[in-house]
């Protein structure tokens, strides 16, 4: 990589903390009155509760200090909760007491529940009182190492009717131990200030969410994150004046690392979205200034926005005014605060930066975005990987690229083809320590202290990366040419009335050919089409997909047959599409 290349890649002086208690003490000695935590008790209430950094550094070290005191020392406690204020507390309660923590998906099937809490030796589990009965049959079964069950909630005399006795009993309530803490530290309790974190030994356990095959146990260390917050920080600037929207699940590591902990770190304040409904609502009210999101999630606003922009006859003057703001930005004068206002009170009026990664992004999308004056930041990385190890920054942006490598972060391509496409490997001390108890599999990932990504990439002469899909995913015709399903999905989903899709092969005569799946919106088809009925759905997407998508690829990528519905994918809690399970499904039937 050029020297040129380099400067490009860090922007920013930050400090660089070690663990999270030295993180814990940011809050105190920083931040302090500063307001951390936003959120609301439901939808419908209009009261904001806020929470001061004191006052969370204050229950952190409260939580531990019970915690502590049950001897949980070196064990496992889970989580498993939607977005709250008292995960985020558990959280660094468990780390900084030197106990790994185990976040679970909230999204996650009773079976697969029991599962990944067996799996993960977990001993104690904090718990939103919606997962009640399924720690009603764990405690019952006895199938597990679970001895503590915490609830952060009332159990109301209606919910402890339909549960065990003994199980009520034995239940231990959140609010307790955090205010046991407080009276124990009051008394003189030095049992938090004397855990002394050792952060290159695992402090965190997450499971994959599995798109491709069974989840993965990733063991990652603090030392890991903390060296992803470090490298974040001088690519990307936010700030104590900031409010960012969490509505990405915070037990995955995109979330959790990049909101919650690097956003903490800055001082800025999370707002808990109160559902994906009432974003538009939550991005007013709470007056966002930003949020981390998936592709999928961008993709949808930017075609609402662009719905509204129609509506009021607006388009041709929207893209006319487009251009002359970017000619303005050449001369440095921006105005696009004042021109796309209207545009930008529909984003709640505060909004500035948006960070998106987990999939690719159509063009289209991205520049709208950037020409409304809006810094969006595009990044790459897995759960294993704690997790970005590549993105744009402020100041280097490149269409269809997710940036540089992180500071601190080498990136090369194993085996490039002729275009130079090959399996995107990582070496950077935010890899992960292994998988649990599968030793087998970390060796196929991690050789000679390179991490094999299983996707799919190359680097171009100013180093800028570009993703091109999964390994697994890639279908290779008889004939050698490479498909990425990925670049194809983009096209379809640029069509108005698609809300997404998925391009897989069909075998065909020792060959196979290129089909896809397209989720449409039936409000979008009936507006444009009034007098279209439901059986005629299927003619006007196959139209469209051979005049608007096959004519901008060449012969062999054309897709060949269509399976349409109306019924989302099958998707993680990030949105990505779990491409086995709709596999599954297909009977590699044209519908008509």
């Amino acid at each position: 990589m050029s020297t040129d290349t380099l400067s490009k890649r860090k922007l920013y002086e930050i400090e660089k903390i070690e663990n999270f208690k030295e993180l814990v003490n940011r809050y105190k000695n920083l931040y302090k009155n500063k307001i951390a935590f936003k959120f609301k008790l439901s939808p419908q209430s209009k009261e904001i509760q806020k929470v001061s950094y004191n006052e969370f550094a204050d229950d952190i070290v409260s939580l531990a200090d019970s915690l502590l005191k049950m001897d949980f020392k070196h064990k496992r406690i889970a989580i498993i909760a939607p977005n709250r204020y008292e995960w985020c507390v558990s959280y660094l309660a468990i780390t900084t007491a030197d106990i790994v923590v185990v976040p679970l998906d909230k999204s996650l099937p009773d079976n697969e529940i029991k599962n990944l809490i067996k799996r993960s030796e977990a001993t104690a589990v904090l718990f939103d009182k919606k997962y009640l009965h399924v720690f009603n049959e764990i405690y019952s079964s006895q199938d597990s190492n679970l001895k503590d069950f915490i609830c952060y909630d009332n159990i109301s005399k209606e919910d402890a009717k339909k549960l065990d006795n003994n199980f009520t009993s034995n239940l231990l309530d959140y609010k307790t131990l955090v205010q046991n803490g407080k009276i124990s530290i009051k008394n003189g309790s030095t049992l938090y200030d004397n855990i002394k974190i050792d952060n290159k030994k695992m402090s965190i356990m997450l499971f994959t969410s599995g798109t491709t095959s069974t989840s993965k146990a990733v063991m990652l260390s603090q030392k890991n994150i903390c060296e992803d917050i470090y490298a974040i920080g001088q690519i990307a600037k936010v700030t104590t004046e900031d409010t960012f929207l969490s509505f990405l699940p915070l037990h995955h590591t995109f979330e959790s690392s990049c909101t919650f902990l690097y956003g903490t770190f800055c001082g800025i304040t999370v707002a808990f979205c109160d559902g994906i409904k009432y974003i538009a609502n939550n991005l007013k009210e709470f007056s966002v200034t930003g949020f981390v999101c998936v592709p999928l999630m961008l993709e949808m606003m930017y075609k609402k926005v662009q719905k509204g922009v129609a509506e009021q006859g607006k388009t041709k003057l929207v893209n006319f005014m487009r251009k002359v703001c970017n000619i303005l930005l050449k001369f440095k004068i921006d105005i696009r605060k004042k021109v796309f206002k209207d545009i930008l009170n529909n984003l709640g009026g505060n909004l500035k930066t948006l960070i998106a990664g987990g999939a690719s992004m159509s063009k289209d999308a991205i520049k709208y975005f950037l020409d409304l004056g809006i810094n969006l930041l595009q990044g790459y990385g897995l759960t294993e990987t704690s997790p970005v190890i590549i993105a744009e920054n402020d100041k280097y942006k490149r269409a269809g690229s997710v940036g540089f490598p992180l500071p601190g972060v080498e990136i090369k391509i194993d085996n490039p083809n002729s275009n130079g496409v090959g399996e995107i490997v990582a070496k950077s001390p935010t890899v992960m320590l292994g998988y649990y108890n599968d030793p087998k599999a970390t060796e196929e990932v991690i050789k000679d202290g390179w991490f094999y990504t299983g996707d799919l990439g190359y680097i171009d002469k100013d180093g800028y990366v570009f993703i091109t899909g999964r390994k697994k995913d890639v279908i290779v015709l008889k004939n050698g040419k490479n498909i990425y399903p990925e670049e194809i999905e983009a096209l379809i989903n640029n069509l108005d009335y698609v809300q997404e899709s998925m391009v897989f092969e069909k075998p065909d005569k020792g060959d196979f050919k290129i089909y896809a799946k397209i989720v449409y919106n039936k409000e979008i088809i009936k507006e444009q089409n009034p007098d279209i009925s439901e059986n005629g759905y299927y003619d006007l997407i196959w139209n469209d997909i051979k005049s608007k998508v096959n004519k901008q690829m060449p012969t062999y990528k054309y897709i060949r047959g269509i399976i349409i519905t109306d019924t989302p994918l099958i998707k993680t809690t990030t949105q990505k599409i779990k491409r086995f399970e709709e596999l599954k499904k297909l009977n590699f039937e044209e519908q008509k």
